[in-house]
């Protein structure tokens, strides 16, 4: 039996629109929907990339007729931008300068974060991407606003 204990994050922010652009150009862009700054760490493996792609899909952070977040992205016919974020895996605990020891390899973050969108996706989501490690400009209209930081640290057992 081993234990993993993995994290991948996602800072998940409910949005009118939100689009991503590389050198000028939109690479990806959504309405109504969720996006999601996503940080891949050295532990983690395609088990937390499909647990974050399913804790964003099931989120229910969108008004009902009651007004009460009770409706998740396919209630609402939304959509989700996924942006690769190593920073969300920055260590500040030590000094004004962010340690980023903690953050998967490029070409492993990479594969985990494809894993994540195609997960997404398979579960019947419209999905949007930012660029692996461009510069981007992200351009976004808070719906609330309503963030929320997802964590997939957790314990579990592997027979």
């Amino acid at each position: 039996m081993r234990v993993h204990v993995g994290r991948v994050k996602g800072l998940v922010q409910r949005v009118a629109s939100a689009a991503v652009n590389v050198d000028g150009v939109c690479v990806g862009a959504i309405e109504q929907g969720l996006f999601a700054l996503v940080g891949v760490g050295h532990d983690d493996d395609e088990r937390d990339a499909d647990l974050l792609a399913d804790r964003m899909i099931g989120l229910r952070v969108f008004s009902d007729r009651e007004g009460k977040m009770n409706l998740a992205l396919a209630d609402v016919g939304g959509s989700l931008l996924v942006v690769s974020q190593f920073t969300l895996m920055g260590d500040t605990r030590r000094g004004r300068r962010p340690s980023f020891v903690a953050a998967a390899a490029p070409d492993r973050a990479a594969a985990l974060i494809e894993r994540l969108v195609a997960k997404a996706r398979a579960l019947g989501t419209a999905v949007e991407t930012g660029r692996f490690g461009a510069h981007m400009e992200i351009d976004l209209r808070a719906d609330g606003p309503v963030t929320l930081m997802l964590d997939t640290k957790q314990s579990r057992s592997d027979a």
